[in-house]
């Protein structure tokens, strides 16, 4: 946990006139400097003096299923548009997590291990460089350049090849004999940024990503018999559709209803494609912070469409593609379209920003740019919280470039809380607990961490609530407490202010302080930086001519709301619930309920209550 240091008169300044004196959060040193330099602002507002670095990509990649190598060149022209004069930049390599000696926190499989990233040439302004002096470090490549000034462009050519893995299949590999998913496929610089300069946190499996918004072209070539579906669009479709499909595909984005563009029928004439020996896909992609492909010779394909922006009349195409043997997944494209028009209209409520989503039928649970790669699933309950999971993920932190490796809860933490909203509005039936139970079991005891420690340094059971569970309560919470509305126009505040940029947990804070118009500080601190647990109890009922006054006593530290249900002598049931300002300035909260009926019964706690001691939250009458 950081601890406050004597905080500069400057920012002390700050806080005052941002009117945020009742509570203050500790803010480290390296963030506190963000404010004095005047990229980051009080009002969660980028700052006058914010910038970030942009790069634009030229892809051209050659994939050869049997052996399953790639080969590549990208041609990158990366602008400095920080205030510093850079003399290195840093890559980085993301298949070298599968290299020989490089520090990893998952198992990869020993036959899985390999050489890594092999760089064939790079030059930078058309100068050759000599590869046998890179410096590669694991998933890192510094390379040594003239200095780059602030404002100017320096380009790179790299030619470069690896073996994509078979199996240890993390968020990226073959899936089956016929069927790839393709991520992390090409070097790229890593984010230079206002906070720590060059990302230099290796990839090592657990902790995900932090990539710059870029321009992307890129170009895919494989055997004529398999389909291509990637980030961007695809810019080519006569060279690699024939007609029939092409007027498919253009009919699934203008109809709400399913198309079926590959069927299994369509698969077995083989007429999908040019019959060429080898065909390539383009695709282009504007202000993401990556791309990734997929590709099959035996997936079908069925898409439809929905208008996102009811002003503008824009629309967004949901595909489906897999495998026909997982049944399952003929109900993914009816899941996968009802999570886009709830992110469009219910929560966030904000247009969906991308032409298309895919869901591809993979190996693993792990979100891109428009992709996602999911595994089949046999339970609708599981397939269904899958599937919104992993494309709210669209917004964070696709929309808004958080890094994931430093603060993995700015955006798994969405992910959790889009995913228990959006679930029960494709199965009502729903009741999803996902990441809770977990967070229970861990509350207030040695492993338990506060959420604020960085992504890098969390280990153990910790881990996952803090990224997942923890998190996504929290966001919740701050939801009831503020009601949809204000809650809406507090995150959508949010979203305006750092959309293509790269806010830190600071930036979200103050951003829903500022458009709430409430110094929601007092929570911050106890839910995302303080140790401690929660633990509501029943402490006292005593009943006077039919009103029960019933004392809720908060036993731990943690505000969670009050969710009282009331077990009548008749069978019916009644749920009471206070938000946590019933915990914003004190320890013990008093209801005073009017019943018109005998009570026989009452219990503390729904799904979203964790409490590490329920024997307390049950009173019964004598």
């Amino acid at each position: 946990m950081y601890l406050l240091k004597k905080i500069p008169l400057a920012l002390a300044l700050l806080w005052s006139a941002a009117g945020f004196a009742q509570t203050t959060l500790p803010v480290p040193l390296n963030l506190q400097a963000t404010y004095i330099k005047g990229t980051r602002s009080m009002s969660g507002a980028p700052g006058k003096n914010y910038w970030q670095n942009k790069a634009d990509y030229t892809i051209t990649v050659n994939f050869n299923p049997q052996s399953r190598l790639l080969n590549g060149t990208a041609d990158i022209d990366y602008t400095n548009n920080s205030p510093d004069t850079l003399t290195e930049i840093w890559f980085k390599l993301y298949p070298n997590l599968f290299k020989k000696g490089a520090v990893r926190s998952v198992p990869v499989r020993p036959q899985e291990v390999t050489d890594g990233v092999k760089i064939k040439k790079l030059s930078i302004d058309r100068q050759d460089q000599d590869t046998a002096k890179l410096t590669i470090n694991g998933t890192n490549m510094v390379v040594k350049v003239p200095g780059l000034l602030p404002g100017r462009t320096i380009h790179f050519n790299i030619a470069y090849d690896y073996t994509l893995n078979k199996t240890s299949h993390i968020r990226t590999g073959q899936v089956d004999s016929g069927a790839f998913f393709i991520a992390y496929f090409f070097p790229r610089v890593a984010v230079y940024d206002d906070i720590d300069g060059w990302n230099q946190n290796p990839y090592r499996g657990t902790e995900e990503f932090y990539n710059d918004f870029c321009h992307f072209n890129a170009a895919i070539t494989v055997p004529g018999n398999y389909q291509v579906w990637a980030t961007g669009n695809l810019i080519n479709p006569k060279e690699v559709y024939t007609d029939r499909y092409i007027k498919r595909i253009s009919d699934a984005g203008f109809s709400d209803r399913v198309t079926d563009i590959i069927t299994e029928q369509d698969l077995k004439e083989g007429n999908i494609s040019p019959h060429n020996p080898t065909n390539t896909w383009k695709f282009e992609a504007d202000s993401v912070t990556d791309l990734a492909f997929a590709m099959s010779d035996h997936y079908v394909w069925k898409a439809s469409s929905l208008i996102v922006d009811l002003k503008t009349s824009r629309r967004t195409r949901v595909d489906a593609v897999f495998n026909a043997g997982h049944k399952d997944y003929f109900a993914v494209i009816d899941y996968a379209r009802k999570t886009v028009e709830a992110m469009s209209y219910t929560f966030p409520k904000w247009p969906y920003p991308y032409p298309h989503e895919t869901v591809f039928d993979g190996l693993d649970q792990m979100e891109y740019p428009m992709m996602v790669n999911d595994n089949p699933e046999e339970k609708v309950f599981d397939a269904i919280t899958l599937t919104d999971h992993e494309i709210f993920h669209t917004m964070f932190p696709f929309y808004m470039g958080v890094n994931e490796t430093k603060y993995g809860w700015m955006d798994e933490g969405w992910a959790t809380i889009g995913e228990w909203v959006i679930s029960p509005l494709i199965d009502s039936t729903i009741v999803d607990n996902f990441a809770v139970p977990q967070y229970e079991a861990v509350a207030g005891k040695e492993a338990d961490q506060p959420i604020i420690t960085l992504t890098t340094q969390l280990s153990g059971p910790s881990f996952e609530p803090d990224s997942y569970g923890k998190p996504g309560l929290g966001y919740y919470y701050i939801r009831d407490l503020l009601g949809q509305g204000l809650f809406t126009k507090a995150l959508h505040y949010y979203l305006q202010q750092w959309h293509g940029k790269h806010p830190m947990p600071y930036d979200f804070f103050n951003c829903i302080n500022t458009a709430s118009g409430q110094n929601l500080n007092w929570f911050w601190k106890r839910w995302f930086f303080d140790n401690g647990f929660p633990d509501l109890a029943i402490t006292r009922v005593t009943l006077k001519k039919g009103h029960y006054t019933i004392i809720i006593t908060n036993k731990g530290t943690k505000p969670v709301p009050i969710d009282l249900t009331l077990y009548y002598s008749d069978g019916s049931t009644q749920l009471l619930h206070q938000n946590i300002s019933a915990w914003k300035n004190g320890k013990t909260f008093t209801i005073t309920h009017n019943a018109h009926k005998r009570i026989g019964k009452m219990v503390l706690g729904t799904t979203y209550d964790p409490d590490v001691n329920k024997q307390n939250n049950v009173w019964e009458a004598k």
